[in-house]
């Protein structure tokens, strides 16, 4: 039989015969995998406890649904395919891929890794030239994926925002008196929080892999599928910040218990289910914009018949060089990383900033702790926040220091400019700026110096990442470092210094700069003990 692209009709399909040989090879090259893939794996399972990732277990079943689909327009793969090897190579420069991740201990990178080896097996089966056109259900994958933290807080802060602000539009629009401070929007009798959950985050990774399973779906031009995948961001923020205008001008009407409990989570459905009704009438309105119509039973193909036989394929599988050395490697990587010498102690000699001075020269300070949620949101190993006041002048000084043990598993520093707006704090200004703190172990460094405003209150904050020995400014270079460091030292930890106090009404910034610098010159020679280089 050609290796053509030929619908096969799944009434006809003849189950396989079994072939022991290439199966036994098949499932030694699945099974092999799982010791090099685990933390991956394990961080996925972390992942998809969360509301935001809730539906990655789909996405595996969705793309196997993509894989059959293809299938059943083609038949079984010929006994002389020559092009494997290319697959094999991939199999390979995943291996690598995720041998790295795993030395540097970073699951994100090894479930990418992943990903790429499972097109490495579809290549390696079914040949490059037919195995290419099998990469969408791959690809598809990438959806069961967290994003890297950075990324995340980044995209949540936005999209809080762009939340925020419509839906303040839009309770404006209903009469009702609201004004709004970064993403806090006061109703006068209630301040509602538009929180992680609610950035739209939530919607907005189920709503593109449904949007990306509609467009390969819809049976239309190309660029009907183009219209169908881009709009699903767009659409997931402007149905969230409607779901905001509703709460606020609810509990404008009701009171704010119409903002709590199960009218919050309902109002989540019924907007998901929204977002994915409209992408339904998005599809029949472009089917109108074609010569011939369909209805949308026709336009979207969501038949299953033969799936069964098609899935049956895999018990005839049949055996090649190719497999057999991917299956080999895979299993040769997977053990050699289990037979490594076992890792030394990572928990890092520092001490514990409960017993971080609270008495340094004329400053006395007292520690508070952060709210249970945010320090859930932090996900710090150890912090401290405490405020020092000097007690000849009565000059207020704030120092907080979130140290991470390791920022590879989750946790890991997010910068101060994302989450300052959440508070409704506005950045007047952010630049770098040169210190040189007078007897301490650093030297000159570089920080970031912010002027910060609320109303008519103004903060300066001075902020960095002491990232083993290195005083970092910008975080996406300090999350490349720690992916360096993690090769080359073996470390992960790091953490984020900040300083802060008020500018007040009747000082100048340069005031509250020699105020802050001062504190700074008399405390910064104690923080090696509890953030060691």
């Amino acid at each position: 039989m050609s290796d053509g692209s030929k619908t096969i009709d799944p009434s006809r399909t003849v189950l396989p015969s079994l072939n022991a040989a290439g199966l036994s090879w098949f499932i030694l090259l699945i099974a092999g995998s799982v010791p090099i893939f685990w933390i991956g794996l394990v961080s996925l399972g972390q992942a998809w406890s969360t509301a935001e990732y809730s539906h990655g277990p789909i996405i595996p079943l969705v793309s196997l649904y993509l894989f059959l689909r293809e299938l059943r327009h083609t038949p079984p793969p010929r006994t002389d395919i020559q092009d494997r090897w290319p697959g094999v190579l991939v199999v390979a420069l995943s291996l690598l891929v995720a041998g790295l991740g795993n030395l540097a201990r970073i699951p994100d990178i090894v479930t990418y890794a992943m990903i790429l080896w499972v097109g490495g097996v579809v290549l390696t089966v079914f040949g490059w030239k037919r195995g290419k056109r099998h990469q969408l259900p791959v690809v598809h994958l990438v959806f069961m994926l967290p994003l890297p933290q950075i990324l995340y807080w980044k995209l949540t802060i936005f999209l809080q925002w762009v939340s925020s602000v419509i839906g303040v539009w839009l309770i404006q629009m209903a009469g009702v008196s609201v004004f709004i401070e970064g993403n806090v929007i006061d109703l006068g009798v209630y301040k509602l929080q538009v929180a992680e959950a609610c950035s739209g985050l939530r919607y907005l990774f189920p709503i593109l892999s449904f949007s990306y399973l509609f467009a390969i779906l819809y049976r239309g031009p190309l660029w009907h599928k183009l219209v169908l995948l881009l709009a699903a961001a767009p659409l997931t923020v402007l149905m969230n910040s409607f779901r905001i205008g509703v709460i606020g001008i609810l509990v404008d009407r009701y009171g704010i218990e119409q903002a709590e409990g199960f009218l919050h989570f309902f109002e989540g459905w019924v907007i998901f289910l929204l977002c994915i009704a409209i992408l339904f009438g998005m599809a029949i309105g472009l089917q109108r914009t074609t010569r011939n119509p369909k209805p949308l039973s026709e336009a979207i193909d969501l038949n299953f018949d033969g799936f069964g036989a098609i899935l049956a394929r895999i018990l005839s599988i049949r055996p090649s060089k190719a497999l057999t050395a991917a299956a080999l490697l895979t299993l040769a990587v997977s053990l050699a990383w289990v037979q490594r010498p076992a890792p030394g102690n990572n928990l890092i000699d520092r001490e514990p900033f409960a017993i971080f001075p609270r008495q340094i020269e004329a400053w006395s300070g007292s520690g508070t702790r952060l709210d249970p949620a945010v320090e859930r949101t932090l996900g710090a190993s150890d912090y401290l926040n405490a405020s020092y006041i000097h007690t000849e002048t009565g000059e207020f000084v704030n120092m907080f220091v979130a140290f991470y043990n390791t920022q590879t598993e989750g946790d890991g520093i997010h910068s101060p400019e994302v989450c300052l707006p959440v508070g409704g704090w506005e950045i007047f200004s952010l630049d770098p700026y040169e210190i040189t703190p007078g007897d301490t172990p650093y030297g000159t460094f570089t920080v970031n110096r912010a002027i910060i405003q609320k109303g008519l209150s103004k903060q300066l904050v001075y902020y960095w990442f002491e990232q083993r020995g290195k005083r970092m400014i910008n975080d996406v270079r300090a999350k490349l470092s720690v992916i360096k460091d993690g090769f080359t030292m073996g470390r992960t930890d790091g953490a984020l210094v900040r300083f802060v106090t008020p500018i007040l009404p009747d000082e100048t910034e340069a005031d509250a700069e020699m105020r802050l610098q001062g504190f700074m010159d008399a405390s910064l020679d104690r923080l090696p003990r509890f953030v060691p280089e």
